[in-house]
């Protein structure tokens, strides 16, 4: 009888979603709607497993009005829950019925309601002993559960209880251990409580009834602690079967009418049909027939109640089926006639427009004559707007105009002071040369002056090669070749290259950078930053300074800092440091002469290689240049 319930229920949900996509209905919910009826639905859900006949109504209600509105992710959640409070009270026929309707409104893009549903889908064929229908819904329920724990964790539990029906206890045991571990990982108490049932009734089935009431009593703690009725009716039919096992009848009598009892107040026919059973065996065992007899007779009573209860809800439910599609067919008579009345509006609306035609053609004939009136005075506003546009064309020739003077300007000042910075070291040229043919200069005397000229010619071999590199940069454009470039390694390099004008101020050059730490750049960009800064560097730094290069990894980058402890810089310099039309040079502490063009240079290659170039500095206190560059991918 329960078999052909389930395939009776199982058309009548095809039959109802086939009808509700056939129409297309478009969703007529709103927000405030949506989030009523999805409380609705909370509310049922978390207090199902205590007040089942108030979850349903509560389901029931929130499903009415998802019908209404429309609301598809409603109507799924909404038959859902229904089905779940069938089920906890073992109405398992009927609730299949819910659970497939669920499934059939599910939305395509909610993944983990899917794995619920199916698992939902497959203990309840597991409770109607159609096992391999129930794997088949878990093995589902397990793709949808995808990566999520919690949904993996609930279908190992599933699974533990098939296999536990199926009487294969150590695929059980593994599937709810693997369960349990996943669910205290989580701090899931409810699911934690049902798992120690489940486990207890594993134990059961082996005959390990010590072990099994251990589980059972941890299960009937946790119970009460997650207010569990249903769980707690089921470890108390548990106790009174193992204690019949064990031949300990007067418990097993109180314990299977506690559970009656509980049953009772929740609707869960499942558990008191349990409880009649233990009671008959025991009073069976003690050879008290008179008691078995009266226990066997309420027994029948109640699966005499429980199948008629199924067949009053399943014709209930037919009757349910048939006036919603009643009310789908007025509905679709209602949009026949809301077409036919649509139609007649838009001939209505073909006429009027018609008229409304008629009546701008007549109204383009009457201002005609102001139209042309008011051509006289539009001409007069389109002389004075070409006017205005000619003022600020001449404005903006103006503002280029003042542009390229500055950047002549510009260009006057760098050759002027290149050309002072180039005069000198060529001039001590001239002089030694003029000298030495002479006769006037010694051997020692070339060596201690070719000692003094050597900074001099390094300063104004440097200043031409920025000179050159900027005005590269300008004329054949920004092009970069990046490279896998060792920070470290570059700065044993510019140790190095500027290791006698460290030696000539006594200052120490420290290379803090971490070996091994690349970055991706232009290693030619990156080495005229570099000498750039640490040229600088030694130019402000006064004797028994220090100079230091660093790195530290920032955000999957690498910053990259020159600092020293020398003289350091104002607010007001800080602020014109690296604008192209306020940039100034000053002398060292030496009386290094400079052309202010080097950090230009830098902040613009820095740029060009992605980063971007700041500054720290204070009078007397030093300055510290920092630019960010992105670490190769092993690093970063």
């Amino acid at each position: 009888m329960r078999r052909i319930l389930v395939i009776l229920l199982i058309l009548i949900t095809r039959d109802s979603y086939a009808q509700r996509q056939s129409g297309h209905p478009v969703s007529k919910v709103t927000p405030a709607i949506e989030a009523g009826i999805n409380r609705l639905n909370r509310i049922s859900d978390s207090i199902l497993l205590w007040a089942p006949d108030s979850a349903r109504k509560l389901a029931e209600n929130a499903l009415l009005l998802a019908q209404k509105y429309e609301y598809t992710a409603g109507e799924a959640q909404s038959f859902y829950n229904i089905g779940h409070v069938y089920w906890a009270q073992s109405y398992y026929a009927i609730s299949l019925f819910y659970l497939n309707s669920a499934l059939k409104y599910l939305p395509k893009n909610k993944p983990l309601d899917a794995a619920d549903y199916y698992m939902a889908t497959g203990r309840t064929y597991a409770d109607l002993q159609n096992y391999s229908q129930a794997l088949h819904c878990l093995d589902t329920a397990f793709h949808y559960a995808g990566a999520d724990v919690g949904s993996r964790a609930e279908v190992y539990g599933e699974r533990a209880y098939v296999y536990c029906a199926l009487k294969q206890y150590d695929r059980a045991l593994m599937a709810a251990q693997r369960s349990l571990q996943l669910d205290k990982a989580l701090g899931l108490r409810q699911d934690i409580a049902i798992l120690y049932g489940r486990l207890a009734a594993i134990y059961t089935g082996k005959k390990s009834y010590t072990v099994a009431l251990r589980y059972d009593d941890t299960a009937y703690t946790m119970s009460i602690q997650t207010a569990n009725r249903r769980l707690r009716a089921r470890t108390l039919a548990e106790y009174a079967y193992i204690n019949n096992q064990l031949r300990k009848f007067d418990p097993a009598v109180k314990y299977a009418q506690e559970c009656i009892k509980l049953a009772d107040s929740i609707g869960f026919v499942g558990a008191r049909a349990s409880a009649y059973k233990e009671l008959i065996r025991t009073f069976e065992l003690k050879n008290d027939l008179k008691q078995a007899l009266f226990y066997q007779k309420r027994y029948n009573v109640l699966q005499d109640s429980l199948d008629d209860a199924e067949k009053l809800k399943t014709t209930q439910l037919i009757k349910n089926y048939f006036e919603f599609n009643s009310r789908m067919n007025k509905a679709t008579l209602i949009e026949l006639n809301q077409r036919e009345n649509k139609a007649k509006i838009k001939s209505q609306q073909e006429l009027i427009l018609i008229l409304i035609s008629s009546l701008f053609i007549m109204t383009v004939i009457l201002f005609a004559t102001y139209y042309f009136y008011k051509q006289k005075k539009l001409l007069s506003n389109k002389f004075q707007q070409q006017h205005k546009a000619l003022l600020d064309q001449k404005h903006l020739i103006e503002l280029q105009t003042a542009n390229l003077e500055m950047a002549n300007s510009l260009k006057d000042k760098l050759l002027t002071v290149i050309a002072h910075d180039l005069r000198t070291p060529i001039a001590n040229l001239s002089n030694m040369v003029e000298m030495f043919e002479g006769g006037d200069l010694s051997a020692s005397d070339i060596t201690g002056l070719m000692k003094n000229i050597n900074p001099i010619v390094k300063g104004a071999e440097f200043t031409l090669y920025n000179l050159l590199e900027w005005a590269g940069n300008q004329v054949k454009g920004k092009g970069i070749h990046t490279s896998n470039v060792d920070v470290f390694l570059l700065g044993v390099e510019m140790e190095q290259t500027f290791k006698h004008a460290l030696q000539q101020k006594n200052i120490e050059f420290i290379n803090s950078a971490y070996p091994g730490q690349s970055v991706t750049a232009d290693e030619n960009h990156l080495k005229v930053i570099l000498r750039n800064l640490v040229s600088n560097a030694i130019k402000f730094t006064a004797e028994n300074g220090t100079i230091t290069l660093s790195t530290a990894v920032e955000n999957k980058g690498l910053i990259i800092s020159v600092g020293d402890n020398g003289r350091g810089m104002t607010a007001d310099e800080l602020n014109k440091l690296f604008h192209i039309h306020t940039h100034f040079s000053s002398e060292g502490t030496d009386g290094e002469p400079g052309t202010g063009i080097g950090l230009l240079l830098c902040k613009e290659l820095v740029e060009l290689n992605g980063g971007k170039l700041k500054v720290e500095s204070a009078p007397g206190k030093g300055s510290t240049f920092y630019f960010n560059l992105p670490l190769i991918k092993a690093y970063a």
